[in-house]
């Protein structure tokens, strides 16, 4: 084969095969993870962060060609989106492509854009899923548990002797950090090893939808475990019933289910999101109804926010003593 015909094809000029080494694909996959989102914009979203981890690859495979170069980091500026861990298995995919391509292999450029264009979205959705839906929030539930106020602190509500442990937010890096690392480098290699077969069985075998199921029923436990110890709602308003005073809160709600209103309040967020409620909206509404229920108008302004009883609708629960006997009457 002259020099000529091996460019048309593709092939090497010298009759040697073109491979990418170890360093290469790590190289590639650091420069994804560090800087997938570093040029993130509307036109294309991530396709800059795309060609700037295949650079390594193509120096490698067309390092000796100008125009094949050049060729190579226009065919990864196309559109480009999806989960920057579970969807390094794309990268590897396209890696493996381009390494065919370049020892003469008929793979065009639609082949390699097209293959892309059909694994970003269920790679988006299964790293979105997971990812961002459950394993983040269960490390940060672990987080904020260790790093939270204390039990005493929350049976008492008396926030002065709130204390926090820094191991917490420390332990949560560690284990996103981790887990981001770890699933991102794996299905980067494992893309370039097995190429479309790998994604493709794994997305046949139902495999993922198995794994989503299970963290989620995981997920909605440990998130349900966290709303019962965090959220908190009392209504510190007092009644007079005759002689006697009736607590709202504590002669009432909790007599019926101790945790009735943060239940209750759990319950209407979720059916009000699905009932097509924007979260900024509810949001909102929450703050305004936490600060109009702060406000002390039925009693006296307390000097903490623990040291006084039913001056407002809403208040912590738990220093209120217990009503006075009546005085008997002559």
């Amino acid at each position: 084969m002259s020099t000529t015909e091996a460019a048309a094809s593709g092939a090497p000029a010298d009759g040697g095969e073109r491979r990418i080494t170890r360093a290469d694909l790590v190289k590639s996959w650091l420069l994804w993870t560090f800087f997938s989102h570093s040029n993130y914009n509307y036109e294309r979203l991530q396709a800059s962060a795309f060609a700037h981890a295949m650079t390594p690859v193509i120096k490698r495979l067309y390092g000796g060609n100008e125009e094949e170069t050049r060729e190579a980091l226009k065919r990864h500026l196309v559109f480009f989106n999806t989960a920057p861990d579970f969807g390094g298995v794309i990268h590897g995919v396209t890696i493996a492509m381009e390494e065919q391509r370049a020892n003469g292999e008929p793979i065009t450029d639609n082949a390699i854009t097209s293959t892309k264009t059909g694994l970003m979205g269920p790679m988006a959705g299964i790293g979105d899923t997971i990812g961002q839906g459950i394993v983040t929030p269960l490390l940060l539930a672990l987080g904020i548990s260790i790093a939270g106020l204390g039990t005493a602190v929350q049976e008492s509500g008396d926030l002065t002797g709130a204390t926090g442990n820094p191991l917490g937010p420390i332990l949560y890096f560690i284990l996103v950090a981790a887990f981001s690392l770890g699933v991102g480098y794996f299905f980067y290699t494992q893309g370039y090893k097995q190429g479309r077969n790998f994604i493709t069985s794994v997305l046949k075998s139902g495999l993922m939808d198995k794994v989503i199921l299970g963290a989620s029923v995981l997920g909605n436990i440990v998130l349900g475990g966290l709303t019962a110890q965090f959220v908190k709602v009392y209504v510190g308003w007092t009644v007079n019933a005759g002689d006697t005073q009736v607590r709202i809160q504590q002669d009432v709600l909790d007599k019926i289910l101790p945790g009735l209103l943060p239940l209750g309040l759990v319950v209407l967020t979720w059916w009000l999101l699905m009932r097509g409620w924007h979260p900024i909206k509810l949001l909102v509404i929450y703050v305004i109804v936490c600060i109009v229920g702060a406000i002390p108008f039925m009693g006296p302004e307390p000097h903490y926010i623990t040291d006084a009883c039913g001056s407002s609708i809403l208040q912590p629960y738990g220093p209120c003593p217990d009503p006075l006997p009546a005085e008997p009457t002559e």
